[in-house]
């Protein structure tokens, strides 16, 4: 069966913690899930699917999914049966390695929430109903602008402060 190239790549796009729980998701294509029960549905085979395997795609139910764990933390993308896999894990890793940024490299599941509106920041900057926006995780964290909340000096490592010092000595040389 194949259709017609398009540009609504994404399907859905979700977050769930170690137990299958859902942290955040994102549907864009209303017909292939259209209720939230069916969406948990989706998601529990999904994770019971993908929690234990080592592989970083997965086809269920008509759909190529791609994920990666980290922590206590599983990130999936989901795309049509169709869907270029290559594609997909470019949406994945942007989503990761931005997380990564705005999250200070501490991407688990309490900072994670403590910082969800950011988290939607990066998924929407990166995909926008479905088609892929941002695949540079760079681009997509200056244009969010956000930072995980400024911890005091005594929060901050050592290599932290060195680099916010560099990058502040780097912009007054080059005004």
């Amino acid at each position: 069966m194949d259709s017609e190239p398009s540009l609504y790549t994404v399907k859905a796009i979700f977050i769930l913690d170690s137990d299958g729980n859902r942290l955040l998701s994102k549907y864009y294509d209303t017909e292939l899930y259209p209720s939230m029960k069916e969406q948990k549905n989706f998601e529990r085979n999904v994770f019971n699917k993908t929690h234990k395997a080592d592989n970083e795609i997965a086809f269920l139910e008509g759909m190529t999914i791609v994920y990666k764990s980290s922590i206590d933390l599983f990130f999936y993308v989901v795309g049509s049966a169709q869907e270029n896999e290559l594609m997909l894990m470019a949406v994945l890793n942007c989503l990761f390695e931005s997380l990564s940024q705005i999250l200070r490299k501490n991407v688990e599941r309490r900072c994670l929430l403590d910082n969800l509106d950011g988290v939607f920041l990066v998924v929407d900057e990166i995909i926008d109903g479905g088609v892929i926006l941002e695949s540079d995780p760079q681009q997509v964290v200056e244009k969010v602008n956000y930072r995980a909340d400024d911890n005091p000096l005594s929060e901050q490592s050592v290599a932290q402060v060195i680099q916010s010092a560099k990058e502040q000595i780097k912009w007054s040389i080059l005004k």
